[in-house]
């Protein structure tokens, strides 16, 4: 027989086990406690502070936080030509680059979609696409950051190290257009036809933009010059019209093989391989895709694409 004295030791075993078991031990820390115990992220700490989304990020949430180190801060600092105090003092500044670092649910990352546009607290978009084994955001400046370690399990959500401050769109489809030299062309025709304050409209929009080669294939094809082309507003609406989608459509949204209806009214379709068909079977290929901007998205192709006459 079991002696009485085992019996009591192994009660009191089961006891104190059972209490742990149901909460003796420390809580399991939030996204901000998470941060102020990590070295990496003490410019984080101080930016959350200094805007005031301590008590936000100390919430029940769940959120998704994308944390920049502090060697990710010190490039920004150089990027924007300020000191941390300069940063630090723009609250305005600092709330909507931190919220747009942060997703109003838990995602960890066998749940981020890739090539998606991902919609954060702050409003706008960013994505996220695999290079290799890498996984690399682009934010709304078309710049990029590297993902560096994922699926840091807080109280309240999960946290996602960047190697880069993301920063939010801070140009309209026109105004990133106008920035290219290569859509020199297409933006003086989008002047000539009236449409820049559609265009600079909320939108959003898809802007199939074709490069300044391919304009000059039109103008051999048509047998016009710039000028011309430029004077005949009616047919400059009709074609430039043809190339905007009443959506934002990024690449991996892109409806391969489905008509697509564009904001002139007709369609065109584009296969597997990005090559587009317009409504006179002729063919553009989309060179370039997922150029973000404040009200939409443009991709780039190097053929003018016509709807029927």
């Amino acid at each position: 027989m079991l002696g009485t004295n085992w019996l009591k030791r192994l009660g009191l075993a089961l006891m104190f086990s059972g209490l742990t078991a149901c909460g003796g031990g420390d809580p399991e820390p939030n996204i901000v406690e998470t941060a102020q115990a990590d070295a990496r992220f003490s410019t984080l700490v101080e930016a959350v502070q200094a805007a005031g989304l301590a008590d936000t990020l100390s919430g029940p949430g769940p959120f998704t936080v994308f944390a920049p180190t502090n060697d990710a801060f010190a490039a920004l600092l150089a990027e924007l030509g300020v000191t941390k105090a300069q940063l630090l003092a723009d609250k305005a500044l600092l709330m909507q680059v931190l919220q747009y670092h942060v997703l109003p649910s838990q995602v960890l990352k066998a749940g981020v979609p890739l090539g998606k546009p991902i919609t954060p607290l702050a409003g706008g978009i960013f994505k996220v696409d695999s290079r290799g084994s890498d996984l690399v955001i682009t934010d709304g400046r078309n710049r990029t950051a590297r993902i560096t370690a994922t699926d840091l399990q807080t109280r309240n959500g999960v946290i996602h190290v960047v190697d880069r401050v993301l920063l939010p769109a801070d140009k309209t489809i026109v105004a990133t257009a106008q920035a290219t030299p290569d859509f020199s062309i297409l933006v003086e025709a989008v002047v000539a036809a009236g449409l820049v304050d559609t265009l600079n409209g909320t939108g959003p929009f898809t802007v199939f933009a074709p490069t300044n080669a391919a304009f000059a294939k039109l103008l051999t094809e048509l047998g016009v010059t710039k000028a011309q082309l430029l004077a005949d507003k009616a047919l400059l609406t009709q074609v430039l019209t043809y190339h905007v989608l009443p959506a934002r459509v990024l690449k991996a949204d892109v409806p391969v093989g489905s008509a697509i209806t564009t904001v002139q009214g007709q369609t065109f379709t584009v296969d597997a391989s990005l090559a587009i068909t317009d409504q006179r079977a002729r063919k553009a290929a989309i060179t370039a895709t997922d150029v973000l901007a404040r009200n939409g998205v443009i991709h780039v192709i190097d053929t003018v694409i016509l709807p029927r006459p």
